[in-house]
C-alpha cells in the first residue's frame, strides 16, 4: 500500500469514527504503525448508566486489543469484534460527562487500518455511516508515521501515543545521549558493598562489607547517599523509582545512546539492596545504615570507614514509615516492568517484594523519622507518606492492573493545589501524573499542569536572569531538572505540548550550558565543568596516600574526577563558586540526579522520534 492510499484510509477513518456530528459515542485514531495503530474511545452515553458493555465492531479482524481501562469479555471468532465493561471504579457515566478508554490494537496486514464503529449497548451507535471519498488535501507532516485527528489548535489537550515517531531524527543543540551516560557513571561512582566485576569507577573498591542488621542480617550493597557514606532509603528509593520511571517510559532513549545495559546493570544495585531490607518473614524493613553524626565527622574514603555502623529498622510494634516505605515499593513495582522483558525471574521476584512492602506499609501508616528513625530527622525528615502510598499504588496497578492499587491511589491522593516540587520528600506531582495516565481524568492533569506552569516563566518560581526556575537554594538544579523532567512526561501525556518540551530544554540546555558561565554543571561533560564536588571518595588521591580532613581544606581540584554528577547549582541571580568547602552549591547527591538523568533519556527519545522542537535561545 502507498504512502498515499494509507494516508487516504487514516484520515477516512477519522472521519468515520471520531467526527460524526452528534454522535454519543466515537474514536479518535492517534497513531498508525506497521502491524497495528493507537486510539481513544469516547464513551459519552445520551443518558447515565450504572455499569456498562460496550462494542467495538470493525470491517477488518483486530488480533489483540489492548484496553487499560475497562476489561475485554469476549471476543468474535473472526476478530471482528470485540466486547468490553466497565471496571469497578469506573462502571457510571452520568449524561453529559464522558470517558477515555485508551487502547491499542494488533492487525495481522502491516498497513491494515480497519473501518469500526464504537456503541455501548442500548444506547446507539456511530461510525460507518458512510465513505469518505475525498482525501485531505495535504497530508499530515512527519512522512505518515503518526496521524493526529485535526486539533482545536490547543497544545495542551492533544493526545499523543507515548513513543510514537513524529518525523525524522532531529539533531539537538547539546548531546544528551553523552549526558546520559555520564549520570550512569555517577550511581556506579556511588556503590556500596561489593563493586562489580565490570565495575567501571577506577577509584572505587568494595567498601561497607560489614554492613548487617540484627543477627548478621546482610545489608550491603546499595547506594551511598551524596558526598558521605550513609545509606538513606527515602531518597535513594525515590531516585531509583525516577530513574525506573524513566527507563520504561523512554527506553528507546537509553537504546539510542548505547546505555540501556549499563543502566540495566546499574539499577540492580539500589532494588537488589531493597530486596535485602524489607524481610517479609519476619515484618521488618531496614530503611538505613549508618549513623548521620558519625559519619559526617569523617572525611576519607569509603573503604576505609572505620566507625560503626547501626542499621535502623522499621516493624509492626515501633512506629509506622509508610513513607520510605511506599516510595521503596514503588521503585521495586517499576523496577519489576523494567526487568520484565529482560529477566522475567527478577523481575517477579521485584514485584512480589514490592506488594508485600506495601502491604505492610499500608497496615502500620505512620513517618519514618518521626517513630523509628530519629536520626534522619536532621538529614531526610520526612512531612508525609499519602503522596508514597499514592505513587506505591499507581506502580502497583500499571505492574498488575488490579483495581485495588488504583482505588487506593485514589484515595491517597490529596489535591492540595500545585506541588511545591518533586523532591525525595514530595511526590504528590508524581502521583497526579500517574493517575492521569491511566485515568485521564482532568482532576489531575489540571494539577500537572498547574505544577508545571508554576515553574515557567510568569509561574510563582524565581526565574533567575538566565533563566533557570530557582525553587530553593538546596539544590537548585535538582528542582529544575526534576520539574523539566515532569514537564516532558507530561506533553508526551498530551499536556503542554512543544510549549513544555521547549521550557524543558531551556533548563537542560542551561545545566549542559546555556548559563553565564558558559559551563556544565554536570560533572565531565564538555571541557569546563566543576572541578571540587563536595565529596569524599572523589577528593582523595589513589592509595598509599591518605586522605583526611586535610583534602577537604586543599583548594586543589579534587583528585578523581566524579564523572557525571550533578553539582548543587547556582545561586538566585546565577552566581557560583567552584568549593568543595561550599556544600550547598557543590553537593553531589543521588536524587539530584535522577530527574536530571531521566530527562536525558526523555529528550534522547524525543530526538530519536523527531518529536522534539528546537531548543530556545539560551538567555546569557
Amino acid at each position: 500500500m502507498s504512502l498515499a492510499e494509507t494516508m487516504f484510509r487514516l484520515w477516512a477513518f477519522l472521519g468515520l469514527l471520531g467526527f460524526a456530528h452528534g454522535a454519543t459515542m466515537s474514536m479518535a485514531l492517534r497513531s498508525h504503525w506497521d502491524g497495528g495503530f493507537a486510539g481513544t474511545l469516547v464513551l459519552a452515553p445520551s443518558h447515565t448508566v450504572h455499569g456498562w458493555k460496550a462494542h467495538l465492531a470493525c470491517d477488518a479482524p483486530i488480533n489483540t486489543l489492548e484496553v487499560w481501562t475497562a476489561d475485554i469479555v469476549s471476543t468474535s471468532a473472526d476478530k471482528h469484534e470485540y466486547v468490553f465493561q466497565n471496571k469497578p471504579y469506573d462502571a457510571d457515566i452520568h449524561a453529559g460527562d464522558s470517558l477515555n478508554v485508551e487502547f491499542v490494537g494488533r492487525t495481522p496486514g502491516s498497513n491494515t487500518v480497519p473501518n469500526c464503529r464504537v456503541f455501548i449497548e442500548g444506547q446507539g451507535s456511530s461510525g460507518n455511516t458512510g465513505h469518505q471519498t475525498n482525501p485531505p488535501t495535504q497530508a499530515p507532516s512527519g512522512g505518515g508515521s503518526q496521524t493526529q485527528a485535526p486539533s482545536s489548535g490547543s497544545t495542551s489537550s492533544e493526545t499523543v501515543t507515548p513513543g510514537a515517531s513524529c518525523g525524522s531524527a532531529k539533531s539537538t543543540k547539546y548531546n544528551y545521549g553523552n549526558a546520559l551516560g555520564l549520570s550512569i557513571l555517577f550511581f556506579d561512582a556511588q556503590r556500596s558493598g561489593k563493586m562489580p566485576a565490570s565495575n567501571p569507577i577506577p577509584w572505587r573498591h568494595d567498601s561497607a562489607m560489614n554492613d548487617h542488621g540484627d543477627g548478621g542480617v546482610d545489608l550491603t550493597g546499595g547506594w551511598y547517599d551524596a558526598g558521605d557514606h550513609v545509606k538513606f532509603n527515602l531518597p535513594m528509593a525515590f531516585s531509583a523509582h525516577v530513574l525506573a520511571y524513566g527507563l520504561n517510559r523512554w527506553k528507546d532513549g537509553y537504546s539510542s545512546s548505547n546505555q540501556l545495559n549499563n543502566m540495566y546493570e546499574m539499577l540492580r544495585t539500589p532494588l537488589d539492596y531493597f530486596m535485602k531490607c524489607w524481610r517479609p518473614q519476619s515484618q521488618e524493613y531496614y530503611a538505613q545504615v549508618g549513623n548521620g553524626g558519625a559519619d559526617h565527622a569523617f572525611w576519607g574514603r569509603p573503604e576505609d570507614m572505620r566507625m560503626a555502623r547501626p542499621a535502623y529498622k522499621c516493624t509492626a510494634s515501633n512506629g509506622g514509615c509508610s513513607d520510605v516505605e511506599g516510595i521503596t515499593a514503588a521503585a521495586l513495582a517499576a523496577g519489576s516492568m523494567a526487568f520484565k522483558a529482560s529477566d522475567a525471574a527478577y523481575s517477579q521476584r521485584l514485584l512480589s517484594s514490592a506488594k508485600s512492602l506495601y502491604e505492610f506499609a499500608n497496615a502500620h501508616k505512620g513517618i519514618y523519622n518521626k517513630g523509628p528513625i530519629s536520626d534522619a530527622t536532621s538529614y531526610y525528615g520526612s512531612t508525609g507518606y499519602k503522596d508514597e502510598l499514592c505513587v506505591a499504588a499507581m506502580e502497583l496497578y500499571k505492574a498488575t492492573k488490579d483495581a485495588k492499587y488504583l482505588a487506593d491511589a485514589k484515595a491517597n491522593f490529596e489535591g492540595n493545589g500545585a506541588a511545591w516540587a518533586l523532591s525525595w520528600d514530595d511526590n504528590h506531582v508524581m502521583c497526579e501524573l500517574l493517575l492521569y495516565e491511566e485515568t485521564k481524568d482532568n482532576r489531575y492533569k489540571g494539577l500537572v499542569e498547574s505544577f508545571v506552569r508554576s515553574y515557567m516563566p510568569g509561574g510563582s518560581v524565581h526565574q533567575t536572569p538566565c533563566g533557570l526556575a530557582w525553587r530553593d537554594q538546596w539544590g537548585s538544579l535538582r528542582y529544575a531538572a526534576n520539574a523539566a523532567f515532569v514537564a516532558l512526561a507530561a506533553a508526551e501525556d498530551g499536556i503542554g505540548g512543544d510549549q513544555f518540551k521547549s521550557w524543558a530544554l531551556s533548563q537542560i540546555n542551561y545545566i549542559l550550558g546555556d548559563n553565564n558561565h558558559h559551563m556544565s554543571y554536570e560533572i565531565g561533560y564538555g571541557n569546563n565543568y566543576p572541578r571540587q564536588p563536595h565529596h569524599r571518595g572523589s577528593s582523595c588521591p589513589y592509595p598509599p596516600a591518605g586522605c583526611s580532613w586535610n583534602e577537604f581544606n586543599s583548594g586543589g581540584p579534587n583528585p578523581q574526577v566524579l564523572k557525571g554528577a550533578l553539582v548543587g547549582g547556582p545561586g538566585q541571580n546565577d552566581e557560583y563558586a567552584d568549593s568543595r568547602k561550599d556544600y550547598t552549591k557543590n553537593e553531589v547527591t543521588c536524587d539530584y540526579n535522577a530527574g536530571f538523568q531521566s530527562a536525558l533519556a526523555a529528550l534522547s527519545s524525543m530526538a530519536k522520534r523527531g518529536c522534539l522542537p528546537d531548543s530556545p535561545p539560551a538567555k546569557c
